[in-house]
């Protein structure tokens, strides 16, 4: 009986494992409408699906603790923000389940300038995730509020690629 038990949680762990693989830990996919989206930026700004209409819109899941989030933000300030800012574009860091006072702290160490929000709960980024989900993801939504790119972790080419959707959404009409 003792052996069933751990043969049925070691096939479970792998197939949970296997289904994280594919989806990436999103429980979203490209084409899908976001979900809703009520928040505030860090300022009080009010967000919500509606009023991001008519942007294309980058969410960034991020965290102070997380190495990855720190190598690729320097990125996204000069890489997408800077480059994008003026256009119907908006970058916003969503910091995952830390106080204000570190946020703040975080943001002026890694000297971003893009808005940012506390998703102090999490119950956002679950939006986006399957449970237990890792940081460092950007999601991409067009100016309809459909998601268009999705990523994970920071890698230059997969980087690179998401700049290239987001400019070419901001050219379409």
């Amino acid at each position: 009986m003792k052996n069933i038990l751990i043969v049925a949680i070691l096939f479970l762990t792998q197939l949970t494992h296997s289904q994280e693989d594919s989806t990436r830990g999103y429980k979203v996919k490209v084409g899908d409408q976001s979900p809703k989206l009520n928040f505030s930026l860090m300022d009080g700004t009010s967000i919500t699906n509606e009023n991001l209409k008519g942007k294309v819109v980058v969410l960034q899941f991020t965290a102070s603790w997380c190495s990855v989030c720190r190598k690729e933000m320097p990125h996204l300030e000069k890489e997408v923000w800077q480059q994008f800012k003026n256009d119907d574009f908006i970058l916003i860091g969503i910091d995952l389940k830390e106080t204000p006072e570190k946020v703040k702290h975080f943001i002026e160490q890694m000297k971003v300038t893009y808005p940012f929000a506390i998703d102090s709960d999490g119950t956002l980024f679950e939006s986006f995730t399957l449970p237990n989900a890792g940081v460092t993801r950007n999601i991409v939504l067009n100016k309809q509020g459909e998601i268009i790119f999705l990523s994970r972790l920071y890698e230059e080419k997969e980087f690179a690629e998401m700049i290239s959707i987001i400019d070419a959404t901001l050219k379409k009409p």
